[in-house]
């Protein structure tokens, strides 16, 4: 039986299991996907020893970038985004080859894409891990120019005490690429002004439980335009299965 599975710490909130099981189910596949929960990500190596039946991973925060020092190659997106979400494991002639994929950057910019208006050009990019970087890139492909918001100030990003009112409307998209308000913490949200959120914002969480994020909520009250995570798991899930059977 072919086996596939997802790294990641932690990894209860995760989607990907139910739906590729049930996807096995439904379409009569022999094979099973695994959560691999691991606390650190040396422990990818005894992950791929013990699973000699594995024929691919996702890989979750927070691992998208370190798990790029255990790959043989990266495909293009990959590469430019400097980040991994799908790894296909390649057997030739009894060696092992991992090859890194970007399906977020798919699932992201199939998902935002209908909601965009002719005036949404900037876009803030919330947090600076794996996910923001496909953001960044897929954003790019858009023709839409981003700036990272984050605790620390770098000379590339923004911090959130940046966020002044002409900011604000200037960078008319909002992304949130951190944590800050997924199951079971629902009641945090990133720490923007969202006062000065207007019906001309779209917002979009990458988080997708809860449903309606509280980032989302107070966008909604002032009138933006929001969208959780949930279609660009499935997109980048269905990128995920093509890239593993192709």
């Amino acid at each position: 039986m072919d086996k596939y599975g997802l790294i990641g710490f932690p990894l209860g909130h995760s989607f990907s299991q139910v739906y590729f099981n049930q996807k096995f189910v439904d379409e009569k596949i022999d094979a099973e996907y695994v959560n691999f929960q691991i606390a650190d990500i040396e422990e990818l190596k005894y992950v791929i020893e013990d699973n000699p039946n594995l024929c691919g991973l996702n890989v979750t925060l927070p691992y998208k970038t370190k798990v790029i020092s255990f790959l043989d190659e990266m495909d293009g997106d990959a590469q430019a985004i400097g980040a991994v979400n799908v790894i296909k494991f390649i057997r030739k002639g009894g060696k092992l080859r991992l090859k890194g994929y970007n399906s977020d950057i798919i699932g992201f910019k199939r998902s935002i894409t209908p909601l965009l208006k002719p005036h949404h050009k900037h876009a803030l990019i919330l947090g600076t891990g794996g996910a923001s970087l496909a953001v960044l890139h897929g954003l790019k492909q858009l023709g839409i120019e981003s700036v990272f918001v984050s605790r620390q100030s770098t000379p590339s990003n923004l911090v959130y005490q940046d966020l002044t009112p002409k900011v604000i409307q200037k960078y008319t998209v909002i992304v949130n690429t951190t944590p800050v308000g997924m199951y079971p913490c629902a009641n945090q949200s990133p720490d923007i002004p969202y006062d000065l959120v207007s019906e001309q914002h779209l917002l979009y969480d990458l988080i997708y439980n809860p449903g309606e994020t509280l980032f989302m909520e107070k966008g909604r009250k002032q009138g933006a335009i929001v969208k959780n995570g949930l279609e660009m798991l499935l997109l980048q899930a269905f990128a995920s299965w093509k890239i593993w059977t192709e």
